[in-house]
């Protein structure tokens, strides 16, 4: 399925969650009941970020932090849509392999939000997952999607843009930004970087609003990203490099 294709099917729906259509602006817009804005059109925008929310709380402060990159994207004439995996539960891998075996470049489950994930993914160019911090690591929901969709749908990822936002009251978010980093440079994708780590200060809802910092923090990872994707895509389909067939070794023989 092309971009164009995938944007025209895409809709706000109830899978797992809350999903987040894009453009974001449109979303905001239509939630706060005001005219949308009719500068940003749906078939305008050439290029798209996928924007995984891994807390429960719908509106939360990770919710916050990737608002405010979200809005930068746009800024930058990047399309934005943030999905939020929701409270419903999200099974982890159980090592069956029949993604690989059989072929399927998706998840054999298919009774949680992870296929939905892989599908948009498909039609996305660059990936950024945020987190809440529990007891120093990220939801263990989010790592659960995070590990099936690279697994079973690692074309999908393979070489695109990511980063990771971690969001806590106080402690514990360097050790949950580095866990969400490590996933990426095993897909060969660029990390994204900001001015600090993407993490941000918050407890009660809409406090992560208050951390000045953090938000400058998450405009400025927008700003990188967009203008990664603009030179990786400056001359149309991106050219990534060549790999070597991988080597796999052991070190127990």
């Amino acid at each position: 399925m092309d971009r164009r294709t995938f944007i025209k099917k895409s809709t706000v729906a109830a899978v797992g969650g809350l999903l987040l259509s894009t453009p974001f602006s449109r979303l905001l817009a239509r939630e706060n009941g005001e005219e949308l804005d009719s500068s940003l059109p749906l078939d305008k925008h050439p290029m798209k970020v996928l924007l995984i929310n891994g807390s429960a709380r719908r509106k939360g402060n990770t919710f916050t932090a990737l608002s405010e990159a979200a809005k930068q994207l746009e800024k930058n004439g990047i399309e934005a849509e943030i999905v939020q995996i929701g409270a419903k539960p999200v099974r982890g891998c159980v090592a069956c392999g029949q993604c690989h075996a059989k072929g399927l470049g998706r998840c054999a489950f298919d009774d949680d939000i992870c296929n939905t994930v892989v599908e948009k993914m498909g039609g996305a160019d660059a990936l950024i997952v945020g987190s809440p911090v529990y007891y120093g690591q990220p939801n263990g929901s989010v790592l659960s999607l995070i590990q099936r969709l690279f697994y079973a749908a690692g074309d999908k990822v393979r070489n695109k843009p990511a980063a990771a936002v971690c969001v806590c009251r106080r402690g514990g978010a360097t050790a949950a930004f580095q866990t969400l980093n490590m996933p990426f440079q095993m897909m060969n994708m660029p990390v994204v970087s900001s001015q600090y780590w993407n993490i941000v200060y918050g407890m009660s809802e809409g406090q992560a609003a208050l951390d000045t910092e953090g938000m400058q923090t998450m405009r400025t990872m927008a700003d990188n990203m967009a203008w990664m994707l603009k030179k990786i895509h400056a001359d149309g389909s991106p050219a990534y490099p060549e790999r070597e067939p991988g080597q796999m070794m052991n070190f127990i023989r």
